[in-house]
């Protein structure tokens, strides 16, 4: 799915990204937002080093455990909330 993103960034060099990360609700709410925001940089990191994708087209962002998708009770819930989004920005 990322080298999907990374083709379609080559294809559109005007296409700005924010990489936004999220995880389940298991553990402390500092470390969720820290771990959702390594997740996004683990991504963007992915984008430049192997797509060579400019660092300045991609924003991060964490959120920690604020925006589940799913029910944290279920082990199948907390999997859909572990996850990144990607959102375009508006051109400038």
């Amino acid at each position: 799915m990322l080298d999907e993103i990374g083709a379609l960034l080559a294809r559109d060099a005007a296409l700005r990204l924010e990489i936004q990360g999220h995880p389940d609700n298991v553990g402390a709410p500092t470390a969720n937002l820290t771990l959702s925001q390594q997740r996004a940089e683990a991504v963007k990191k992915y984008l430049v080093d192997t797509h060579g994708v400019a660092a300045a087209r991609l924003a991060t962002s964490g959120f920690g455990d604020t925006r589940p998708i799913a029910d944290n009770a279920t082990e199948a819930g907390r999997a859909k909330n572990r996850r990144v989004e990607l959102h375009r920005l508006h051109r400038k």
